[in-house]
């Protein structure tokens, strides 16, 4: 009976999932449903508010359905309702009233920070929704047939004075049942990320019903042999290089005023070493209760049931830095991490850091912009990072800049480095994420504002994008900010920086961690 009660809540959850996205032209529809040609003709604009109307209810229905495309559309995923869009009517409904000229700065503040970005938490989320409420509230509105799209499938018509509301209808009617990636901005990859996010979440709802309800008899000895099989194999790989020594480290890298980096690596190491004591005291005692020769636990049966479904155990993530890969990759990554640690330790601070491979890299940058400080005797608030995306492979490069760090181990998502153009360009079809090249970050004191021809690119560990803000001040996800070269839309975002819209609304960000 458990086991039934399990099925349907869980399938329940992912039918609700996936019913709430009613799409781009049922969204618009149900907008003009609502209203008439009374309703389409209350103010002493009327040509300017009908077109307006229409650019508002386009809004509403984009960031709305921007959820499907998971974190390339919104970081986090808002419930916008009917109500934003009601009160931003009547907001444009007043204003084209009170005003001589259409007050296209009031209404854009208004609707996508207040009315909209009201429940927006996330400050990159509303650098997006600032960027997109931009390209429905312009004076281009106001032209025959702007085009909301490349591919000029959606625009603002223009409409029958005699009967508008049936214009609206008919052409709403005449859209496509699916719309593109392209009227929200992204690349045709997107699809590809939405139904990977739809898979992946169906088959973890039947994982876990396999996981947590499974039998006895032969199919459960199969079972604890293959959890029994992995649980060996990672205790080997830990085994070949255990805890780190910790006093050994510090006495090689002790903590100096010129070099920030050794205590970063000593911090480092200590992280490491409390993940590790974790694995080494949980992994013997599920061996141990495999065989049947201590209890099995609820902390080990947890262990045991996540190993069989290939996901890192919760009490190990616990402890662990963010992650979405599967436990085999997982362990892969992390004896790949702590090879890059114990040959920083065996053969110096390496020419070229690999940024994916600590577990708290802004400590890492800190250690960078320090060094720099402390060399030239200037108080660190006042420098910044230079970027610079070099030819070089990482392979080619032997000795350290004589100011700053070269980096290594980003992916983007939504785009591509081009090394022909040297800049980003679109996405070549079906490939999802794609390695940045070496990065020499060099700090500069009172390093002036780029001006053009840079997107503003946030930096994360995971692809999930959210995170907390946790004890230190700093976020468990967001990194730092990079500026990439760029030959799109100059733009100043509402941060007053320099910044291009295309990558904006595309969802453009770099990744230190993938999900494989």
């Amino acid at each position: 009976m458990k086991y039934y009660h399990n099925v349907y809540n869980r399938m329940c959850s992912y039918h609700h999932h996936i019913i709430i996205r009613i799409g781009l032209k049922a969204n618009l529809r149900n907008a003009y449903y609502k209203l008439n040609n009374d309703l389409l003709n209350l103010t002493n604009k009327p040509f300017a508010y009908k077109k307006l109307l229409f650019g508002l209810s386009f809004f509403h229905a984009v960031v709305q359905e921007r959820r499907l495309f998971g974190p390339l559309g919104w970081n986090i995923p808002y419930e916008f309702n009917d109500t934003d869009l009601d009160i931003s009517k009547g907001q444009l409904g007043l204003f084209l009233d009170q005003y001589d000229e259409v007050p296209w700065k009031v209404l854009n503040f208004l609707t996508s920070y207040i009315n909209y970005g009201g429940r927006v938490t996330d400050y990159i989320d509303l650098r997006t929704i600032d960027v997109i409420m931009q390209s429905f509230y312009n004076p281009g509105l106001l032209q025959s047939g702007y085009k909301f799209d490349k591919e000029g499938v959606f625009y603002s018509i223009d409409f029958d004075d005699a009967d508008p509301h049936a214009s609206y209808l008919t052409y709403i009617d005449s859209l496509p049942l699916v719309a593109s990636p392209g009227v929200f901005g992204m690349h045709e990859n997107a699809k590809i990320a939405s139904a990977n996010a739809e898979t992946f979440n169906m088959f973890d709802i039947c994982l876990s019903l396999q996981a947590s309800d499974g039998g006895g008899g032969a199919g459960a000895g199969a079972r604890e042999k293959m959890i029994e099989v992995s649980a060996k194999s990672i205790t080997t790989n830990l085994q070949s290089y255990g805890q780190f020594d910790i006093e050994g480290i510090s006495l090689l890298y002790p903590v100096v005023y010129e070099e920030s980096m050794n205590t970063v690596l000593l911090q480092e190491c200590i992280r490491y070493n409390k993940l590790i004591d974790v694995m080494e005291r949980t992994l013997p005692e599920l061996l141990k209760a495999l065989k049947g020769l201590v209890v099995m636990s609820n902390e080990l049966e947890a262990i045991s049931n996540a190993i069989a479904l290939n996901q890192v155990p919760a009490a190990w993530m616990n402890v662990a830095y963010p992650s979405m890969k599967p436990l085999s990759a997982w362990v892969d990554d992390l004896m790949d991490r702590l090879t890059f640690i114990h040959t920083w330790i065996e053969t110096g601070v390496p020419a070229v850091f690999w940024i994916s491979g600590f577990y708290f890299p802004q400590a890492f940058l800190t250690g960078s912009l320090q060094n720099y400080a402390r060399k030239y005797k200037l108080p660190i608030d006042t420098v910044s990072f230079n970027f610079y995306l070099l030819k070089d492979e990482w392979t080619s490069l032997k000795e350290k800049p004589a100011d700053g760090v070269f980096v290594r181990g980003l992916f983007l998502e939504g785009a591509r480095w081009d090394n022909f153009q040297l800049s980003i360009n679109d996405s070549l079809p079906k490939q999802l994420y794609t390695e940045l090249p070496v990065i020499h970050l060099s700090p500069q004191q009172f390093r002036p504002e780029t001006t053009k021809d840079v997107y503003r690119c946030p930096v994360y560990k995971i692809l999930s994008r959210r995170g907390t803000l946790s004890t230190t001040g700093h976020s468990t996800n967001f990194i730092m900010w990079i500026e990439i070269p760029s030959k799109r839309t100059n733009i100043i975002n509402n941060d007053g920086k320099s910044d291009q819209e295309e990558w904006i609304r595309a969802g453009v960000a770099a990744f230190s961690s993938l999900m494989y």
